[in-house]
């Protein structure tokens, strides 16, 4: 995993070797098929790319392919580390897309990357429960 800064985004980008493990991590087979992960942009997205090798930006929740995003992947030589996001991810306790609050405060939370993969789960799978839902009525 190389993780740090690039501009005003802090990257964590997934090693070839650690993909399938993260991948298993988020559900991403059946979150968002046809995509292979790259890794994570500001926390808040996944860096994906499609078979054609095309890389992408994607909210983590909702994780729906109509949110996906041309991102272009920076070379790792030039980020910026900093130990004091090393091995976290920023959460938001209601995400954003659940009418979360997204300025700092008591809605933010600092969680490990095995915690952030269960909620992505959990957040989606409630996000496509919704939606569901709603086309029932």
């Amino acid at each position: 995993m190389i993780e740090g800064w690039n501009g005003d985004d802090y990257l964590v980008l997934f090693a070839e070797s650690e993909r399938a493990a993260a991948e298993i991590r988020y559900a991403f087979s059946a979150l968002l098929p046809g995509f292979k992960l790259i890794g994570l942009r500001g926390w808040d997205d996944f860096i994906v790319q499609d078979k054609s090798d095309i890389t992408y930006c994607i909210p983590t929740v909702p994780l729906n392919v109509q949110y996906l995003s041309p991102f272009a992947l920076p070379s790792t030589q030039g980020l910026r580390p900093d130990a004091r996001f090393t091995g976290k991810i920023k959460w938001y306790v209601q995400p954003i897309a659940f009418s979360g609050d997204p300025k700092v405060g008591t809605n933010l939370t600092w969680i490990n990357h095995e915690d952030h993969g269960q909620l992505v789960r959990w957040w989606n799978d409630r996000y496509r429960s919704l939606g569901k839902s709603r086309h029932e009525h």
